[in-house]
């Protein structure tokens, strides 16, 4: 009896019934998808931070190349000072001129590597001093995404356990649907939701030719399509054809009803 009563339904309440399971279906696949877009988000966010963690190990790693670069001019200055003091006792034990000659050249040598020394240490002096600024901003800027990334990660979580739980009322509410249509109907209809790629099985015809596709169905089909009086297959695709007023009809019905169960 109660088959019959299913295979007794209007061609426009089976339209109607089938778009309706279409709908929750495509809303179904949004939430699957965005479920698998999830992780790789995340991933992108992590992958992000790691390039600037190490841009800033990079910057310290200089600041300490620089620094290591002072103590090498540091013990340079240092021995010049040694050495100037050693020629300089020297002096006092020269026998000629040629002697002391050769003294004074290698003190005058000394006092110019230190110099140059100093000059090099004012140099990197100032090139540590760009450079921890330019680590300044960085680590400003590394802490800000970071604090982003946390708070994307929450919130993405937080839409995910949302979504896990409507797709869980949409799957109760397409198995309640489901019931009012005859079987083998709702067989064609998963055999070609799942031999397009879009999974769009129910298309609604829109300026000549059904949604996802380019192909027009011809003139004849439209006019049996606006009547309503049977089920029309698309011979393109294989989808069935619903005309674009039922279907937003249908369209605004679901979304309706959507808003009123979410408020």
């Amino acid at each position: 009896m109660e088959n019959k009563k299913k295979s007794d339904l209007s061609v426009v309440e089976k339209l109607r019934t089938l778009y309706n399971i279409q709908l929750i279906d495509s809303h179904i696949d949004e939430i699957r998808d965005f479920r698998l877009n999830i992780p790789i988000e995340i991933q992108n966010l992590k992958e992000e931070l790691e390039k600037m963690k190490k841009q800033l190990e990079s910057v310290h790693h200089e600041i300490l190349s620089l620094k290591e670069n002072i103590d090498k001019q540091n013990k340079i200055k240092k021995y010049s000072d040694f050495l100037i003091q050693k020629y300089e006792k020297q002096k006092d034990n020269i026998k000629n001129n040629k002697e002391l000659y050769s003294i004074e050249k290698e003190i005058d040598y000394q006092k110019l590597e230190i110099q140059l020394s100093k000059k090099r240490i004012k140099e990197i002096n100032l090139n540590i001093h760009k450079k921890k600024e330019i680590l300044e901003k960085k680590e400003e800027f590394f802490k800000d995404k970071k604090e982003h990334f946390l708070h994307k990660k929450k919130e993405l979580n937080q839409i995910l356990l949302e979504n896990e739980k409507e797709e869980k009322i949409l799957l109760e509410k397409k198995i309640y649907i489901s019931k009012k249509i005859d079987p083998n109907l709702l067989k064609i209809y998963k055999k070609i939701r799942k031999g397009v790629k879009n999974g769009i099985a129910v298309a609604p015809v829109q300026r000549g030719a059904p949604l996802g596709s380019y192909l027009a169905i011809t003139p004849q089909k439209y006019s049996e399509l606006i009547q309503r009086n049977k089920l029309l297959i698309d011979e393109h695709s294989g989808r069935i054809l619903i005309d674009a007023e039922l279907a937003e009809e249908e369209k605004k019905k679901y979304f309706s009803k959507k808003k009123t169960e979410k408020n």
